[in-house]
This record gives C-alpha cells, structure tokens and sequence, in this order.
C-alpha cells in the first residue's frame, strides 16, 4: 500500500470514473470527450485520457489530473480536493496532515456537527415529535427524514452556539460558518430558533449550510437561509444535487422546483432528478452547474411571467443558455409536494404533459388576450417574441415565427420585422477574471502543434534542424532533445517522461493527450509546414523589434547605431526570404 495519500487515491480511482460524477462524458476512440464544464463553448474541445490519467480542455486550456479537476469544479483547495477524492477512494488520512488544516475543512465540521445537533433535537426532544408529526403529515416519511437529514433547531437564544463552543470551536469561526449571528453590540445568538431545519449538501455530500422553516411561530419570516459564507453560495448551490446529478444524467433531464419539501416528496416518489433552487431566484451560476449534466429543463413552479419579473429573468437565462425548457402546468395555489403526496398520478400525468417555453407563452397570451383585435395581436406578440429572440437555434426559432403567424393570422414578414425591433437584456454575466488564461501567441500555438506531431510519429524528429531549434522555448528543445533519444523505445513517451523534469513530463503528457484528438492525414507535411511558420514567425517578430529601434535610434540622432541596425534588419529580412 502506497504510503503517500495522493498517489494511494490515484491507484484506486479512475479519473474517468471521477470526472464521469459531474459531467457527461462521450468515447471517442481511446479517449472521452465533453462539452467543458469552465467555459462555455458550442463544440466539446473537453478531453479525459484513461490512459494518462489526465484532463485537457482545448478551448480554455484548462488541464491536470483528477485532483485539479475536483479542486476546479467544486471550488476548493487541495485538502479539501484530497478529502474528497479520499472518500471516494477509501483511503484514511493522517489527521496530521497539514494540507488537511484548511479554514473551509474546519468550517464543515462545524456545519456537520451543527446537523447532527438539529437531527438529535428532532428524535430526542418534546417538541422534535411535534415536528416529526407535522412532517410525515407532509407525506414525509420517517426513511426520507433521515435520508435527508431533517432536524430542528429549539427555540433558545444560544442552544447551538454552547453545544459547538463545548467542542472546542471558537465563536469567530461559528459565526463565518453562518449558523450564529454577531449583532454590532458584540452580542452573539443561534440564527436559527424554533425552525424545522433542511440541510444543504455540497456536490460531495457535505452540510454546507441550512434552510430553516419556522414551526409554530407567526411574528416571524417563514423561511431563514444560511447567508453566503466560505462554503455556501446560494447563486451556485441547487438543493438535492447531491443525489440528483446521476439520475440527472441518466434521465437526461433536470425537473426544477422551488422548495425543500417538493424535492424530497418528488424524490421520495421516484422522481430522483429533481433539484431546487436553494433560497434565491434561479441564477446563471445555478445554470452552468445543471449544463454539466443536462440541457433539458422542465420548471414545475409558479410561472407568473406577467408579475415575477425573478422567474422570468431565470427561464430568460436559461434560454440564452441553450436549455430546452418545459414548463409543468402547476393548478392554481398547488405546489408539487401538495401534488406528489395526494396524487403521484397526478403529477405523472402534468409531468407529460409539459409545454415547451414557447408553447407555454404562447398558450399564456392567447388566454389573457383577445387574437381577433388588432390590439390583442400586439400585446401577444409582445408577451410572445421576446422569448422567440433569445431562442439560439435559428431553425427552432423560424418554426414558432411560423407558428405564431399562423395562430394570429398575420403574415410571417410582418412578425419578423417586430422581431427584430426587440432588444432583449443578456443576463448577468459573471465572470471570474482570478481563472483567465494568458492567451497563448502564434508561436507558441506553433511550438505546440509541431511537439503534439512530433509525439504522434517520433520518427519525424529528424525534420527539426539546428536552425529550427533558435525559435523554441528552453522546454521544446528539452523535450525535443529527449525525443531524439528515444525515438526507437517502443514506448516512446513513458521513456521520454524519464528523462524529463516533472514540469516538462507533465507537457509531453499534454501533448501526447493533443496528438491523439488532432486530425491531421499527412503529418510530415504538417511537420515542415509548421517549421516554416514558426521561423517566419519568430523572424518577423525580430523585425518589427528593430524596426522600432531604428525609429527610436534616428529620434536619438545616433547614426553609429542606426547603421547597425539597419544591417541587421537586412540580414534577417534576407533570412526570411530564404525561409
């Protein structure tokens, strides 16, 4: 058994098998392939290597192992990323080990440990039975509330803040976990009192924070969420993804609710891929992380698109985003746990019959105005076309011009002109500047392709001359170098990682990871091609240095050094014509 941790985890895990969690990936040959889970991107340039037990995206140059993966796509720091990965692999870590001791790890405890103080209140105490007894009214049952992990908090001022204080957490550090407040006075008090508590899981499964519904209370807020700390951030977090991802995945659809209770009951149901929004409207955030794992929407929550400009903002963005979005046809003053614990036919039977966002728009309007007055004409088309703008498909969005012409009896020129007068507003894009890669330059895209050619048939090593070599970066040449060597081992890249440092290893694993997807029929031709360009390249670089030295050195009046440059300019300006 491995006595490093890090390589223990990656003897027992397969990154294919670890990226697989949270993206959907597709076999391509001896690789997967993925749309990028970084960036947005129309065609998948995202690359698992089974064989390397790598990453690459081709698009953001997002790359590395299976432990950058996790770090990237939960958001955290490497311990964290290790305690992950070690849970999955079953690998026990030393509590010594000093990558473990992060704020966002002792955070978690806190979160952990303040569940299990709410789920001890709802079993053991007067007024936990109380509660229990008001959820299994719910439809709740006594599996679901242990599998979701139900609690509540007592209606005391300090309950939780003294019961995490006797182990050992400072209040500072209770207070940025978010579940005791610290008013200006200096005073300190548990957030949530007399609450049926609902705790919120990380990707992973880790309490990261708590919904509170208060229970028998009428002089305050129905609902409590934890505020945004370290671990919780409730534009990114969907409750119940937890479980959901994976039948996400498998169903190729995502149904989206508003509360707790609808996710669990649905869940409960046999309705697993089903997630909610985690005490805020449905943001971009919250959408990229669904576009993980599914393009497909259905929204079973209250569609008021004339008076919550939130829900509608929501399915706005989720449109630009290119979510195929069905939208379940909820009865009036009905939520889907009031539907799911009465009648799971019922909600079957709404399930199917789902309209697209279009249709159900279009349905929308054409019941709140009247199609046969010219006046009823336009505001449909008004309530209608700007969904129809944000469509990206310009075949999707040519069938409902046609459709909705059809319905008003309008022509369809006419719905296009009023189509284009729309201006519709992009939504928020956040963007996170701190994850922005340099872009890379001409040559160095150039050094790049030759290498990745260069792995993909060693032999034609032979075409670098000495004088190609002058326009490489010091870790080309290396590798170039080592190439040479080994170009007869049978396996050329494993020997070649030998001989290299780990930074170089790491880049060869790169571009034999970038051989493999590159399409290229005549590789030799590629090979001389590229040689070409790149001195050309570096040449004309050189020039326009001199170039600007000249007009810097006539400025100065320094004729000497004028005289000088110009000969140089005219020797690489002959090089390159030779090139």
């Amino acid at each position: 058994m491995a006595s490093d941790p890090v390589q223990e985890i990656k003897e027992r895990l397969d990154i294919v098998d670890v990226i697989k969690e949270y993206i959907k990936l597709e076999k391509t040959g001896a690789n997967y392939r993925a749309q990028c889970p970084f960036h947005d991107e129309q065609n998948p340039s995202f690359f698992v290597s089974p064989s390397r037990q790598i990453f690459h995206c081709f698009g953001c140059s997002a790359g590395g192992d299976m432990f950058e993966f996790v770090k990237k796509i939960e958001g955290v720091e490497f311990g964290d990323a290790l305690k992950i990965l070690a849970d999955k692999a079953g690998v026990e870590l030393e509590k010594q080990d000093p990558r473990m001791k992060t704020k966002r790890n002792k955070m978690q405890k806190i979160c952990e440990l303040s569940c299990q103080f709410f789920e001890k209140q709802l079993e053991k105490s007067n007024k936990g039975d109380k509660v229990k007894g008001y959820l299994t009214g719910r439809g709740i049952t006594e599996e679901s509330i242990e599998e979701w992990r139900l609690g509540y908090s007592p209606d005391q001022w300090r309950a939780l803040l003294n019961f995490l204080s006797n182990k050992g957490f400072k209040t500072k550090n209770i207070v940025k976990a978010g579940v005791v407040i610290k008013k200006q006075d200096g005073k300190t008090y548990d957030r949530f009192r007399g609450r049926i508590m609902f705790p919120v899981f990380n990707l992973n499964g880790e309490v990261i924070g708590f919904g509170g519904r208060v229970f028998e209370q009428d002089d305050t807020a129905k609902y409590m969420n934890t505020p945004n700390t370290l671990l919780y951030d409730k534009s990114k977090v969907l409750y119940g993804l937890n479980k959901a991802k994976v039948p996400i995945r498998k169903e190729d659809q995502a149904i989206l609710v508003e509360g707790y209770t609808d996710v669990i009951l649905a869940s409960q149901a046999g309705y697993e891929n089903v997630v909610a929004t985690s005490g805020t409207s449905l943001t971009n955030k919250q959408l990229e992380i669904l576009n993980r794992y599914t393009d497909n929407l259905l929204a079973a929550f209250d569609m008021d698109i004339a008076g919550s400009t939130a829900t509608r903002r929501g399915i706005d963005m989720a449109q630009e985003q290119g979510f195929n979005i069905k939208v379940v046809p909820m009865p009036e003053d009905s939520d889907p746990a009031d539907i799911v614990s009465e009648d799971k036919d019922q909600w079957e039977e709404l399930v199917e019959k789902a309209d697209s966002i279009i249709e159900f728009y279009i349905k929308n309007a054409f019941s709140q105005f009247d199609a046969d007055t010219p006046e009823g004409k336009e505001k449909i088309a008004k309530r209608v076309l700007p969904a129809v703008k944000r469509i990206p498909n310009e075949i999707t969005k040519s069938h409902w011009i046609q459709e909705l012409s059809g319905r008003l009896g309008v022509d369809e020129k006419s719905i296009q002109k009023e189509l284009n007068k729309i201006e519709v507003d992009e939504g928020e894009k956040e963007e996170d500047s701190s994850d922005e890669k340099e872009e890379k330059t001409r040559e160095q895209k150039l050094e790049e392709r030759i290498l990745a050619l260069l792995v993909e048939d060693t032999t034609l090593v032979r075409k670098v001359k000495s004088e190609h070599l002058k326009h490489f970066s010091e870790k080309a040449k290396n590798i170039i170098e080592v190439l040479e060597k080994v170009v007869s081992e049978d396996e050329v890249v494993e020997e070649a990682k030998k001989k290299l440092d780990e930074d170089e290893a790491e880049h060869l694993d790169y571009l034999a990871l970038k051989s493999e997807v590159m399409e290229e029929e005549d590789l030799e031709e590629e090979v001389e091609f590229c040689l070409t360009e790149i001195c050309s390249s570096s040449v004309k670089e050189q020039l326009n240095k001199i170039t600007k030295a000249i007009k810097k050195a006539e400025k100065e009046n320094n004729k000497e050094k004028v005289k000088k440059l110009v000969n140089k300019f005219n020797n690489l300006a002959q090089e390159l014509n030779n090139a």
